[in-house]
């Protein structure tokens, strides 16, 4: 097991990072490739929901589903099985996950009526929620805290939204040549290619007390895990709900309701467990707080931005799907560009400026989508929407940079599941938040213009209070 260095907030004058071995990459390749894999089921489904629904026979009001069914426990286990993974064993759960969402993506392929096709997306989700948590704490675990690891956390970073944006381009093009059910054949495909490596290469990191004559029975919080998982889920199935229907529905409220009292109920349950699920001391860590704050922001405001500039292309500007495709290309491969360039920006000014730096740029480049005019502007919203996704990629990076530096090991799975689960609910609320204020007014351009200026507000409005949050104090 890895030990880690102190953590560190600036390194001017960093020398460059040490070279990783070939084994070194190959255990990179595994994590990223299964990261990927899941980033990719985000979105590659979405485009091919009218063919799904009409072979299926699943009307326009449950066609949602094929998305929520998924977004459920993708988010709403998220922190359990974090936790779960760092008390029974991070390799243990990562490899039940891809075998899990391997063999469900095959029954999603291969689904005869609704209810098959749904079994297998929860199944997928609850996969994607062992996956990534351990996933990304075995990443941390792996390459000691310093250059390596932000190099590591770059490459996933890239390829997580990356992969989101490969899903919507894919999703359409497979769908077009290969019918719908390619796109969950491609997420068997892959787990299949992963699982049979990731057991030579991975090594368990759970955390062993060391001289003692016996490991100590390691214990779950039941009641934190029942009341934060209920209360996520509660919270992801009215957002995801408020996104097709609006707040007006009382699924919608009660859900938001139950999500509220079980999430304030967990709060009181950590406050008196003996082993908490979530230790409070970590959430008043600074670093922990804020880092999550510009996280939760970037990626809501970045998913509400790509659902506005969507309608904004197709509906105001006529663009068809395939050159509307084009533009979110060019988004995505700028976005590897800065995906390359972040570790060094952290190596050099520390992940809480880069941070603040990438939240910044984000809303600025977000701002110069105001002058997009009724009739022309694909090329400044191409040009925008670019610049802006590599300053999110670098929040993107940094944010998990600052939640998990001097973390110890024994938490790094609590850490990254609570970076994880800040991802999940930031690409869930955005879109119902704001994204339906552009199609809820009549005028459909008026309505971007308005998600647009909301949208770079609240990211330069949250660059200010992480810059301030995360300010060596003296």
């Amino acid at each position: 097991m890895t030990t880690l260095t102190p953590a560190r907030d600036t390194a001017p004058g960093r020398t460059a990072p040490p070279a990783l071995t070939g084994r070194a990459r190959l255990v990179l390749l595994v994590l990223c490739a299964a990261q990927f894999m899941v980033s990719l089921d985000f979105s590659v489904l979405n485009v091919a929901l009218p063919a799904l629904g009409a072979d299926l026979g699943l009307g326009p009001s449950a066609l949602p589903w094929a998305v929520t069914a998924f977004a459920l426990p993708a988010g709403g286990f998220l922190l359990l099985f974090g936790r779960v993974g760092d008390l029974y064993g991070r390799k243990r759960l990562f490899l039940t996950g891809l075998a899990v969402f391997g063999a469900a993506s095959l029954l999603a392929a291969l689904a005869w009526n609704p209810a098959s096709l749904l079994a297998g997306r929860a199944l997928q989700g609850l996969g994607a929620a062992a996956i990534v948590p351990t996933g990304m704490s075995l990443l941390t675990t792996t390459f000691p805290e310093g250059p390596q690891r932000d190099r590591a956390l770059g490459i996933s970073g890239t390829l997580l939204s990356l992969g989101f944006t490969v899903g919507m381009v894919l999703g359409g093009v497979m769908t077009d040549t290969l019918g719908w059910r390619s796109t969950m054949g491609l997420l068997a495909l892959f787990a299949a290619l992963v699982l049979p490596f990731a057991p030579r290469l991975l090594t368990e990191s759970r955390p062993r007390t060391e001289g003692a004559p016996a490991p100590e029975r390691p214990r779950l919080d039941v009641p934190g895990a029942v009341t934060v998982t209920g209360g996520l889920l509660a919270l992801i199935y009215a957002l995801s709900t408020a996104a097709e229907r609006g707040f007006g529905g009382t699924d919608v409220r009660v859900a938001l309701a139950a999500g509220t009292v079980l999430l304030a109920a967990f709060a009181v349950v950590e406050s008196r467990s003996a082993a908490p699920l979530v230790s409070l001391p970590m959430l008043r860590r600074r670093t922990v707080a804020f880092g999550n704050l510009g996280g939760l922001v970037t990626f809501s405001m970045m998913s509400t931005l790509v659902f506005v500039l969507t309608l904004y292309l197709q509906e105001t500007l006529g663009l068809s799907g395939f050159a509307t495709g084009l533009v979110f290309g060019v988004q995505g491969l700028l976005s590897v560009l800065a995906g390359t360039v972040a570790p060094r920006l952290i190596g050099r000014f520390g992940a809480r400026r880069a941070l603040a730096a990438g939240l910044a740029g984000q809303g600025l480049f977000v701002t110069a989508l105001l002058g997009v005019g009724p009739s022309s502007g694909a090329l400044l919203a191409t040009a925008a929407v670019s610049v802006a996704s590599m300053f999110h990629l670098v929040a993107i990076v940094s944010y998990g940079v600052t939640v998990t530096s001097g973390v110890p090991d024994a938490e790094q799975g609590l850490a990254t599941g609570l970076v994880t689960t800040t991802q999940q609910v930031g690409l869930t609320v955005g879109i119902p938040l704001l994204g339906t204020l552009a199609t809820t007014g009549g005028d459909l351009y008026e309505g971007v213009r308005t998600v647009v200026a909301l949208d770079a507000a609240i990211v330069l409005g949250a660059a200010v209070l992480v810059a301030l949050g995360l300010r060596k104090r003296t």
